[in-house]
């Protein structure tokens, strides 16, 4: 099975179908091996009746003992390996489906690194989510087919020709009537692809809205606008519901001619064969034969439904995870070199300029400007943002991601050790494909980190210890039962917003970038722990750029440049102090703590 580190390989992304017989050919032996198990093992099932008719026409007929214990013998041997292999079966094909799952997993993952930023405008959280939960898991049950589906086939060619020493009449219904029932099940499996993608990305879209309304629930009750999105989900709810019934509608109908027309096919080849025996056409033991080839014969039937069934979802869940790595990255073609001294950022949209070695603070009339000013200066939204006298876009991306950081307010928290939650040197790239997200929201890949903290392997915690003294941490490490060694929670959701906002900071501060660019650092803060961090956060990054994006009058007060946003646009410029004596617009955006700062 894939190693975790392993490098899945390309995969084939010109449809569904080849996607699949890619994941085949990446195990082809394992496939191979489940291929020969599954033929030889109902092959045998064929052969249990074949044993059996002479063990009655040989033995209990003419009353031969020791030929009807022989007979029996085989029987009973035929039966031990035929056991034997079908857990060897069943063993090798799960390996099958945890390799393509694995492989699947890895392939998708990996290419959502290196989508990186441009990941979130090119699809939906939704759509990732039901890739990475659903269809994932559906294409590795569709691999069924390699093993069990080529089975059948050599068992229902075996059953023919055995039927063939029997009856050319049986042997022709049996030869005929399967083909026929994979005509009437045909067009179900047609249709059921058709609803099958319907449901599919109609589950993307609400899970999209679910994270959505998770995240912003707070937001939306104190607006009064949770029963009007609660309304909206309940409605696309009951879309997808009807969809899932026809979905089911559809399935049903297969389960149910998969499992009523096999049955009226054998009860006809039974009635048949009862016929022939009656008119002394062939033997009581022939008889019994083919009663047990009926009934041998129920397995490759059955599995050869299921395998259509399974391929049928399999290629939908398939075509979705191609048409994902199908999207391509937005294109770097920067060929000009980053300045190679600190020097000032300057954004025209909005005619902030950053001063290097300043901390310069942006407050913004509405909460997205400032943020989308921190999108341009960092590289993640298209713009004529200049670094020095070089336009950003003119630089080749990993130079930019190698010295300027973007630290979001939300940015994910991975589950683990606390202490590799906040070392940039622990979330390094292990190999090709792998995955950090933890700087900025998901969509950010492992080149987006900075280099120099992907190269830092600290020997002791003397970094992360002035980190956290910086963030005003120092309480969260006291709290916990083992200190920095202490298993957090996903999304640290086993701590307050207070102590998750910290936690990011103290990240953010730990990889040590030449331009931080902080997004609500302290929004979520008690007024006496934002001091500390403001003060805190001025020394620490002494003579190195530093961005703030936030509203609150004690950081503000802290900062070298206060830039005050109206419209997305610098309506003034200086510090905190003489903004509050010029700008009445900026002063009644932060007078909620003027008092304290006075």
């Amino acid at each position: 099975m894939i190693d975790a580190y392993e490098d899945p390989g390309t995969p084939d992304r010109r449809g569904g179908w080849r996607y699949l017989v890619w994941l085949v050919g990446r195990q082809w032996p394992r496939c191979l091996a489940g291929a020969v198990l599954a033929s030889t093992w109902m092959v045998l099932l064929a052969a249990t009746p074949f044993l059996m008719a002479r063990a009655v026409d040989h033995g209990l007929e003419p009353g031969d003992m020791g030929a009807l214990a022989g007979w029996t013998g085989a029987l009973v041997g035929v039966g031990a390996v035929n056991a034997w292999l079908g857990m060897l079966r069943h063993r090798t094909m799960t390996l099958v489906r945890l390799d393509a799952n694995f492989r699947t997993v890895k392939v998708v993952v990996g290419h959502a690194t290196r989508l990186g930023a441009a990941l979130r405008g090119q699809v939906g959280t939704g759509e990732v989510v039901t890739i990475g939960v659903g269809d994932v898991q559906t294409i590795s049950s569709s691999l069924t087919a390699v093993g069990p589906g080529i089975g059948t086939v050599v068992a229902y060619a075996a059953v023919g020709g055995l039927m063939l020493s029997v009856s050319t009449r049986l042997a022709l219904v049996v030869l005929i009537g399967v083909p026929v029932l994979a005509v009437l099940l045909g067009p179900l499996m047609g249709r059921l692809q058709g609803r099958e993608t319907e449901y599919r990305e109609g589950q993307a879209v609400l899970t999209a809205r679910i994270g959505d309304l998770a995240g912003g629930l707070r937001v939306l009750n104190g607006l009064g606008g949770k029963g009007l999105v609660a309304d909206a989900f309940r409605r696309d709810s009951g879309l997808l519901r009807e969809r899932g019934y026809r979905v089911g509608a559809v399935t049903s109908w297969i389960q149910a001619l998969g499992v009523g027309l096999p049955v009226l096919f054998l009860a006809l080849v039974t009635w048949l064969g009862a016929r022939q025996a009656a008119r002394g056409q062939i033997s009581v033991g022939e008889l019994v034969s083919v009663y047990g080839y009926v009934v041998a014969l129920g397995w490759p039937v059955a599995f050869l439904i299921e395998m259509g069934h399974q391929l049928s979802r399999g290629v939908v869940a398939a075509r979705r995870v191609v048409a994902f790595l199908r999207l391509e990255p937005e294109p770097d073609t920067g060929t000009r070199d980053a300045p190679a001294e600190p020097s000032p950022l300057h954004d025209p949209a909005s005619g902030v300029r950053v001063l290097p070695g300043h901390l310069t603070a942006l407050a913004g009339s509405r909460p997205t400007d400032a943020a989308e000013v921190i999108d341009r200066l960092g590289r993640y939204t298209p713009s004529d943002a200049t670094w020095g006298d070089v336009p950003l876009s003119d630089i080749p991306l990993p130079q930019i991601r190698s010295r300027i950081l973007v630290a979001e307010a939300e940015a994910d928290l991975f589950a683990g050790p606390l202490r590799s939650v906040i070392d940039a040197a622990e979330i390094a790239p292990r190999g090709a494909g792998s995955v950090d997200l933890r700087l900025r929201r998901v969509g950010a890949t492992s080149h987006d980190a900075p280099a120099d903290a992907r190269r830092q392997h600290p020997a002791d915690d003397s970094a992360h210890l002035k980190a956290i003294h910086t963030a005003a941490a120092e309480d969260i490490i006291r709290t916990l039962p083992d200190g920095l060694d202490s298993q957090v929670a996903a999304q640290a959701s086993d701590l307050s917003g207070g102590q998750r906002q910290r936690i990011r900071l103290t990240r953010a501060l730990l990889t040590s970038p030449e331009v931080l660019l902080a997004v609500e650092p302290t929004s979520a803060l008690d007024a006496h722990t934002e001091a500390t961090v403001a003060a805190r956060l001025r020394d620490a990054r002494n003579g190195r750029t530093t961005v703030v994006a936030c509203t609150s009058p004690l950081v503000l007060d802290r900062a070298d440049t206060v830039v005050y946003l109206v419209d997305g646009k610098a309506a003034a410029t200086g510090t905190h102090r003489e903004l509050l004596d010029t700008e009445p617009g900026y002063r009644a955006l932060v007078a909620r703590d003027e008092e304290v700062v006075r």
